[in-house]
């Protein structure tokens, strides 16, 4: 058995376990990120890069690298019902209340975690180990001292922190009690061809006889989900995928014969939505984030950007802590639960608006109830009359609630530089970026 040790061990290479190793480094905190795949390219993760989170980058003095990926901004969003289309958000109208980024930026999200996997491994106290998967947790005297991993490796750690995605090897492990949503949708999720005078940007379909299509722009192709009943999705792969081609004609005419592009029920992928959160994040060395804290639904795609704003207020308040050198556990473990009581607002929030719109919105209309045969709801009527309130739905979903913001001495760029240091003395780390 190979034994090493580090201060926090991150298990999970998705976006909250990258983020929070890269900024707890900065703060000359030893932390080790275990990923369990050899790289990040994984098929239809989810590739939206919402303003809050550009900030962040931004902040982290990364936005020049960030510009380099590739990427591309959707600026509104758009709906068409059967009364007729209606532009519901405007991202642009963000940037007349000082946000820098006023868009979603569509971007691979392998091409995001190495850029943020290479920035973190240009600080000397962060490490990321892949082919590395977790199977179990290390307890002593009731505490969680450190993971095994792989095939008899074993990293000791003051704290463990799982990033591990909804299936979370380590919430399963840990025994924190959890509450789940009930959820009436499951998503099918495949790409369509785009054409050059196809409208811009993201793109709902809802129809009164039950069809709900998102279709995001991605350039050359179309990233659409397709929302069905729960539990429909084996019964129709008994039959042709050519009914699924038909019902896509149907609900968007237009788009023809690029719906031939489903040549079989392999190119359509199943994703089952969850909807949950633990009661309790933390447990005696050990902190659950993103995903294996809060199941988000896809309603909105905040789900990354909500696991990278647990990151940044996690490393900003264990940092003063991990950063100590030899940290105190009982300390330590004040502080995870200080990430639940900060984080829990916008978890709540979000979820709760979710389990609003699956109940009015997702499950009437795959009931074949619509939303108002003949004319568009009262909320759409009001947004196309006064376009200016656009930026209430445009800011709740590109910021949220209670953005983060990087702390001071994690920050790089021309305002930051003169006041900040990747390598801190312990004890040095200040709480200096509250909002």
């Amino acid at each position: 058995m190979t034994q090493q040790r580090t201060t926090c061990a991150v298990v999970g290479g998705g976006p909250a376990g990258i983020v929070l190793g890269l900024v707890l480094a900065r703060a000359g905190v030893a932390v080790t990120v275990l990923e369990k795949h050899g790289d990040f390219l994984r098929d239809f993760r989810g590739d939206t890069v919402h303003p809050s989170t550009m900030t962040l980058i931004d902040e982290l003095g990364l936005w020049d690298r960030f510009t380099q990926l590739p990427w591309k901004p959707i600026e509104s969003v758009r709906v068409v019902l059967d009364a007729g289309p209606a532009q519901i958000g405007d991202l642009t109208l963000l940037g007349r209340v000082g946000v820098p980024h006023p868009f979603v930026a569509m971007v691979p999200q392998w091409h995001l975690l190495d850029m943020l996997a290479a920035a973190g491994e240009e600080e000397p106290t962060f490490t990321l180990v892949r082919h590395a998967e977790v199977t179990d947790l290390v307890r002593r005297g009731g505490r969680v001292t450190g993971v095994r991993w792989g095939e008899g490796n074993e990293l000791a750690a003051d704290l463990v922190v799982a990033c591990d995605g909804r299936d979370s090897r380590v919430r399963e492990r840990s025994g924190l009690p959890q509450r789940d949503f009930d959820v009436p949708m499951d998503v099918w999720w495949f790409r369509l061809p785009r054409e050059e005078d196809d409208p811009a940007g993201g793109l709902g379909r809802l129809t009164d006889d039950g069809r709900m299509i998102i279709m995001i722009d991605r350039g050359d192709h179309y990233q659409v989900a397709y929302l069905i009943a729960r539990g429909t999705d084996a019964e129709a792969r008994r039959g042709p995928v050519q009914a699924l081609r038909d019902e896509l004609r149907r609900a968007a005419p237009w788009l023809g014969d690029r719906v031939d592009a489903l040549t079989t029920w392999d190119d359509v992928k199943l994703l089952r939505v969850t909807l949950n959160r633990l009661r309790r994040w933390a447990a005696p060395g050990l902190l659950c984030l993103g995903d294996a804290a809060h199941a988000m639904s896809p309603v909105g795609g905040v789900g990354i950007n909500l696991a990278v704003q647990d990151a940044v207020a996690a490393a900003r308040l264990l940092a003063p802590v991990l950063a100590t050198g030899d940290p105190d556990p009982a300390a330590v473990d004040a502080a995870a639960r200080r990430v639940q009581r900060r984080r829990s607002v916008p978890t709540v929030a979000t979820q709760t608006a979710q389990r609003i719109a699956h109940r009015v919105v997702v499950r009437n209309v795959l009931r074949g109830g619509g939303l108002g045969v003949g004319r568009l709801p009262l909320p759409v009527r009001l947004l196309q009359k006064v376009p200016a309130l656009q930026i209430v739905p445009a800011y709740l979903v590109g910021i949220g609630v209670l953005p983060e913001r990087a702390p001071a001495w994690a920050r790089r760029g021309q305002d930051a530089s003169a006041k900040n240091s990747s390598a801190l003395p312990s004890g040095s780390v200040k709480d200096s970026a509250q909002p």
